[in-house]
C-alpha cells in the first residue's frame, strides 16, 4: 500500500507501511477528548488540501461537534477550495430511501454542485470525478461496522474510481459505533461480491473507514491510489459511540441509533428472509417478526444462553416494507451487556430458532442470504438442522485469516 508523504507526515507520527503492524499514534492512543478526522483537518487550517480543488464524498453523517455539516463548513472557509460534493445511498442530504439516491442537482445552500455515487464504479465513477474537475477526493461518512453497510463500498468504488481518474483520496476518520475490538463472522467469497459485499472481508469487520481505506489499498484494488488520511485522535479500539461525546446522526433512514448498530451485523440477516427485519418501526434490526410467529420464538431463543441478550416476545405492526399495515408476532432483541453481546452469534441463532418455531420460514427466493452472509455455508448448514454453534464453527478458519490480514492494516490502540 501506498501512502503520499504528506499523508504519512500528517496523518501519523510513526511509519505506517503496508506489510506491517501499524504502531499507535500519539494522536490515536486514546487520551482525552476524542477529534474527529474533520476536527483535526480544521485545526490545522485544511494544509493537507492546500492549493486542492475538493470535492468531498460525505452523507447527513459528515458533521461537526455542533451539527454543522462539513460541507457547509467548508464552503464558508475561504482556506479551502470546495468545488463539488458527491452523494451516496440515500443522498447527500439524506431525502432517499433505502435503495435510492438524489441525483445530480445543486445544493441549494451552497451552490455547489451535487454528483450521484450510488451504484457506480470503475470508469463510469472516475468519468463523475473527472468532469466535476476536482484534484482530491475527500471521504467523510459515518460508518456502522458491519459488511453490508453499503457506504464502505462506496469508499472502496471512490478510491478505485479516484485512482482511475488520477484524483488524489483522502480520509477522514470517525469511530467505529460498536468498537474496534474483534472481527466477527463469516467471510466474504469473491463469487458471492455484489454492493453489500466487494471483497472478501467478515461480516463485522471491527475497523475505522481509515483502516478499511488501507486494507482496501494494500490487499483490494489493481493498483493503489495517492492515499491520504487523517487519523482521530483520543479514540481507543475498546471504545463505545456514546463514549466519544459525539452526536450521532442516523447514517441512513433505518439506522436511528447506536442500538440498531449494535445489532445490525447479525439481523440485518433478515433482510434474507420472509420474516420483518423491522422496517417500518421505531426499532429497526431489534424488532423481528411476521404473521404467525408467537411467543416459542423468544422462548426458544433465549433457551440458547446467547451472552449479553435476552429476547422479548414482541407483537408490532410495520409502517412500510414488510407486513406494512399489519400486525404481526415475533422478538424484540435486548442486549443487557454490550462487552459480551456478539451480534453475529445472535443473529445465527434467531434464524436457527426461527426456522425451528415457525413453519412459514423461508429464505428471499433470490438467495439474498447468500450476499449478506458471503457464502452458501449459512443457508445450507441452517436448511441441514445445524445449531448455532455449528454454524459459527464453520467460518472459523476463513476468520482467523482475515484476522491476520486485517491486523496489518490497524492504526489505533
Amino acid at each position: 500500500m501506498k501512502l503520499s508523504r504528506r499523508g504519512l507526515l500528517y496523518a501519523t507520527t510513526a511509519a505506517v507501511t503496508a506489510g506491517s503492524a501499524a504502531p499507535a499514534t500519539a494522536a490515536g492512543r486514546g487520551g482525552g477528548r476524542l477529534r474527529t478526522g474533520f476536527e483535526r483537518l480544521a485545526a490545522d487550517g485544511y494544509a493537507p488540501l492546500d492549493g486542492q480543488r475538493v470535492g468531498v464524498v460525505t452523507n447527513p453523517t459528515g458533521i461537526t461537534r455542533d451539527v454543522r455539516h462539513i460541507v457547509d463548513v467548508m464552503h464558508a472557509d475561504e482556506r479551502v477550495r470546495l468545488t463539488a460534493v458527491f452523494g451516496p445511498e440515500h443522498g447527500f442530504r439524506g431525502t432517499a430511501q433505502a435503495g435510492g439516491s438524489e441525483g445530480r442537482y445543486d445544493d441549494p445552500a451552497t451552490g455547489l454542485p451535487v454528483y450521484d455515487t450510488y451504484l457506480k464504479s470503475g470508469r463510469p465513477l472516475a468519468d463523475v470525478f473527472t468532469a466535476s474537475g476536482v484534484d482530491t477526493v475527500v471521504f467523510d461518512i459515518q460508518d456502522v461496522g458491519a459488511r453490508f453497510y453499503t457506504y464502505i463500498w462506496t469508499l472502496y468504488d471512490c478510491m478505485e474510481a479516484a485512482r482511475l481518474a488520477g484524483k488524489r483520496f483522502v480520509v477522514l476518520d470517525r469511530p467505529n459505533p460498536v468498537t474496534g475490538r474483534a472481527a466477527l463472522g463469516p467471510v466474504l467469497h469473491r463469487e458471492f461480491a455484489t454492493f453489500v459485499g466487494r471483497q472478501p472481508i467478515s461480516q463485522a469487520h471491527g475497523m475505522t473507514v481509515v483502516e478499511l481505506a488501507r486494507l482496501f489499498n494494500g490487499e483490494f484494488l489493481d493498483a493503489p491510489v495517492e492515499l491520504d488520511a487523517v487519523l482521530m485522535s483520543g479514540w481507543k479500539r475498546s471504545r463505545w459511540y456514546d463514549d466519544s461525546g459525539l452526536p450521532w446522526v442516523p447514517p441512513s433512514p433505518n439506522m436511528p441509533t447506536p442500538d440498531t448498530a449494535l445489532v445490525y451485523s447479525g439481523t440485518c440477516l433478515f433482510e434474507g428472509t420472509n420474516l420483518s427485519e423491522g422496517r417500518g418501526t421505531t426499532r429497526p434490526f431489534e424488532l423481528l417478526g411476521a404473521e404467525g410467529v408467537d411467543g416459542r420464538w423468544a422462548a426458544a431463543a433465549n433457551g440458547l444462553g446467547l451472552p449479553g441478550v435476552h429476547f422479548r416476545e414482541a407483537y408490532f405492526a410495520p409502517t412500510f416494507s414488510k407486513f406494512q399495515g399489519r400486525t404481526i408476532g415475533g422478538v424484540q432483541v435486548h442486549v443487557h451487556d454490550r462487552d459480551a453481546y456478539d451480534p453475529v452469534r445472535a443473529g445465527i441463532g434467531l434464524l436457527v430458532t426461527a426456522r425451528r418455531t415457525w413453519s412459514g420460514f423461508a429464505w428471499r427466493p433470490d438467495n439474498w442470504i447468500d450476499k449478506l452472509t458471503g457464502s452458501t455455508l449459512v443457508r445450507t448448514m441452517i436448511d441441514a438442522g445445524a445449531g448455532p454453534d455449528e454454524v459459527v464453527e464453520g467460518w472459523q478458519e476463513e476468520l482467523a485469516a482475515f484476522q491476520r490480514t486485517r491486523r496489518r492494516y490497524l492504526v489505533y490502540r
